[in-house]
């Protein structure tokens, strides 16, 4: 990951985006957000700001302007940075792209290009450490708000957003990422006076920024998984409400350049909906739908799910407990060289030893049969079923196999 590209401005990062330099990558650089949040500073000041709202008390007008502005700049967020600028699943015109990214801004989770940058890095890594928002790995109000108070953890890297970049006018918004929204809060004042101002614009910006951040937290906690995708997400019909179709997010992450994250007719998403609305008018256009296989949940699942799926389900066994049934085992297998001796060859070639373990008939040991039936009465609980299954079983096993092994021989201190 470039250290160059990293933070700089998104014109710094386009100009420069063929001079990475890879020496440093540590950890907490390839963190980052699936939604992306304001700077810590202003965060907290607009929140503390609502307690004007005593003062100021509630208008109709101020009212209905919250409640419009959150829907707008919602919509915005959903329809425009994430499907749109993240994962480009229908094109649009070089002027509406930028109206997309102007009224997204206002919603004060800074540039388009920074956004979708991140996120487009979150989806690389989504739920293992590198995830900072994974409620699994940082905990659910960490996910949720806390990362923000972290300054390293909203550093971007626009080499993965250079296809946005090279236009002009979103790098221009990104070099004044509080702009639209600063201006469009003054515009509230004028409208509506005060309280226009504290709550047609800072009550509405807030509501926002937390319907926005559960889609981090609880999207990753409570809800249903019908797809195994190797992390937490779930999909959640209150949050695809008040967000206007992005709780469906166990869908979004089995297929996520899919325009439409409501996958069947009861899972409600209004920002597809709109967005077909405005292809009958030539607004957008080729919008991506998921292909049946993939709603069927028949598509094969990609390496990289396979094996972190089948780590998660070879923690669920005992290595400790199937080393002890073996040690006491091993002197009636036919033909076994001692441990002993199976130390000496590690030391020599770990590698031919590994081998030797897949090939021995080990007694206590999960098959792949009894691992993939195991596997099969899981995912009924939880997924549709998915033809992938007998592959994570394999490697499921083939996780075991070489733990034990590693404690039995290669490292016989832990054993």
């Amino acid at each position: 990951m470039s250290e160059q590209t990293r933070g700089r401005s998104p014109s710094q990062g386009h100009d420069h985006a063929h001079s990475h330099d890879h020496s440093h990558d540590h950890s907490h650089d390839e963190a980052h957000n699936d939604i992306v949040y304001p700077d810590a500073i202003p965060f907290v000041l607009v929140h503390l700001s609502l307690i004007g709202i005593f003062w100021t008390g509630f208008t109709t007008t101020a009212v209905v302007m919250c409640v419009g502005l959150y829907l707008v700049r919602m919509w915005a967020i959903v329809a425009g940075y994430h499907r749109y600028f993240s994962h480009r699943s229908y094109k649009t015109s070089r002027a509406f792209q930028f109206m997309l990214a102007l009224i997204g801004q206002t919603s004060s989770q800074r540039g388009a290009l920074w956004w979708a940058a991140l996120h487009r890095h979150h989806h690389r890594h989504s739920d293992t450490p590198l995830d900072i928002h994974s409620p699994a790995h940082t905990g659910f109000w960490f996910s949720h708000v806390g990362w923000i108070f972290s300054p390293q953890k909203n550093e971007a890297d626009y080499s993965d957003i250079e296809d946005f970049a090279r236009y002009p006018e979103l790098r221009f918004l990104d070099r004044h990422p509080y702009l639209p929204a600063i201006l469009l809060g003054v515009t509230c004042f004028l409208v509506a006076g005060w309280p226009g101002l504290f709550v047609g614009f800072l009550l509405s910006t807030v509501i926002l920024w937390h319907g926005v951040f559960f889609i981090n937290s609880m999207a990753h906690v409570v809800g249903t998984k019908r797809y195994v995708t190797g992390d937490d997400s779930r999909n959640n019909w209150f949050l695809a409400l008040i967000t206007l179709g992005e709780g469906w997010h166990n869908n979004h992450h089995h297929y996520q350049s899919s325009t439409r994250q409501g996958f069947f007719w009861w899972e409600i998403d209004i920002a597809y909906y709109s967005l077909k609305m405005l292809s009958w008018v030539g607004l957008v256009w080729d919008l991506r739908e998921p292909p049946k296989h993939v709603v069927a949940g028949e598509a094969r699942l990609g390496r990289k799910v396979i094996e972190k799926v089948a780590e998660d389900w070879a923690e669920d066994f005992s290595v400790d407990a199937l080393v002890a049934r073996v040690q006491d085992a091993w002197d009636h297998l036919p033909s076994a060289p001692s441990l002993d001796e199976l130390r000496g060859r590690a030391r020599q070639a770990q590698e031919d030893v590994l081998a030797y373990f897949h090939e021995l008939e080990l007694p206590h040991v999960p098959s792949i049969e009894e691992i993939h039936e195991e596997l099969r009465v899981r995912v009924a609980k939880r997924y549709r079923d998915s033809p992938s299954l007998e592959d994570i079983a394999q490697r499921a096993r083939a996780i075991l196999i070489e733990r034990l092994a590693r404690q039995l021989v290669m490292e016989p201190g832990s054993a």
